[in-house]
């Protein structure tokens, strides 16, 4: 299978601050590539660069066949890409934002026409179409900004973090848009910060921290390398955690881990079922109450945990942040040149991704 994606020692540095120490990534033609990473470990520079955006310090990349630095007027031309915001022109229709960037690819003006109908109709965006996206919500934003990246039926889709603040039935709407489109042939690079939709989408794992690949394989790959079972347990009253933690801790291959809000504890167990049977007799001697328990094998959150030291819906709620930020943000007007930006750009990620890796 040919490689849509290959990137060999990228580094990136600003100032002090090494966004990108020598990532190396690989991602096969017609498969979709999940890039997993806390805030500021690097995912967004990677993105900029393997799309023309930004130049690396060192290290090189080929996306389709094309070199990211010597070859970006015609690298441009055959990806697509929709960044953290949606950049679409909240003045004009959007009709009319799909068909400009159709005459920014030079498509001609029947074919943008055409293409612009076919979009709108594909992300059920039919009926609003002749609305201004001043009055779009936010999802509605999102599906736009996803069909102008795939206005010129771009082979390779780099998507960075395509359904963070989005509502759970638009983001279910987004996967299966994200799926039709690999089952058609298209190859995705997709960053994010839910580990679900990697569970969901993706063919292939990396997990990348401190600007560098520290895991990689699909996921049932990766979580085998954790390894072993999980007793995960509630308790009624956050007073009993401690209790159970004491309670649990002779029963586990590793220690107990205590969830933020005090009351969720997760135990890294062998044995099956007789070792679940144990810990409620455990629990119940020691006076704990339960309001529920059960046994379950890793899980991406469980991975991405030992990988980098804490939970995934840590960055999640950075993302949500950045999300809610955005919202406030005018979006800024496509580029009036394909050959000098993409259709569909990145905007503003530079300064998070620096003062995250800063702290």
């Amino acid at each position: 299978m040919t490689d849509a994606i290959v990137a060999r020692g990228l580094t990136k540095s600003y100032g002090d601050v090494h966004a990108l120490s020598g990532l190396d990534l690989t991602v096969a033609e017609g498969t979709i590539l999940g890039l997993l990473g806390p805030n500021g470990a690097g995912k967004t520079t990677c993105v900029r660069i393997l799309t023309t955006l930004l130049e690396p310090d060192a290290g090189t990349a080929t996306v389709a066949g094309f070199d990211v630095v010597e070859q970006g007027r015609e690298l441009r031309r055959v990806i697509g890409l929709s960044g953290q915001y949606a950049a679409v022109d909240e003045h004009l229709t959007g009709f009319e934002n799909l068909d400009m960037v159709g005459r920014l690819y030079h498509l001609g003006r029947s074919r943008s026409r055409a293409r612009a109908q076919e979009l709108l109709e594909r992300f059920d965006l039919a009926d609003a179409g002749g609305r201004t996206v001043k009055g779009y919500s936010g999802g509605m934003r999102r599906r736009l900004d996803l069909a102008a990246a795939l206005v010129a039926e771009p082979p390779v889709l780099v998507l960075d973090e395509p359904t963070t603040g989005l509502d759970p039935r638009s983001r279910l709407g987004m996967w299966d848009v994200i799926g039709d489109l690999v089952r058609g042939g298209t190859t995705v690079l997709l960053t994010t910060q839910y580990l679900e939709e990697a569970d969901r989408l993706a063919d292939r794992i990396a997990v990348i921290d401190h600007g560098r690949v520290i895991a990689e394989g699909t996921s049932d790959e990766l979580k085998d390398q954790v390894g072993g079972e999980r007793i995960e347990l509630t308790v009624a009253d956050s007073e009993h955690a401690d209790v159970a933690f004491r309670a649990l801790a002779g029963l586990g291959t590793g220690d107990p881990q205590l969830d933020r809000d005090g009351r969720r504890l997760t135990v890294p167990v062998d044995g099956g079922a007789a070792v679940l049977v144990a810990a409620i007799r455990e629990l119940d001697a020691s006076g704990v109450t339960v309001q529920d328990i059960g046994l379950r094998r890793p899980t991406l959150d469980d991975v991405f945990l030992s990988l980098t030291g804490h939970a995934a819906e840590d960055a999640q709620e950075e993302a949500a942040k950045k999300a809610r930020k955005a919202g406030r943000k005018k979006p800024s007007n496509p580029p009036p040149d394909p050959d000098e930006s993409l259709a569909s750009v990145a905007r503003s990620e530079d300064e998070d991704e620096k003062e995250v890796a800063s702290r």
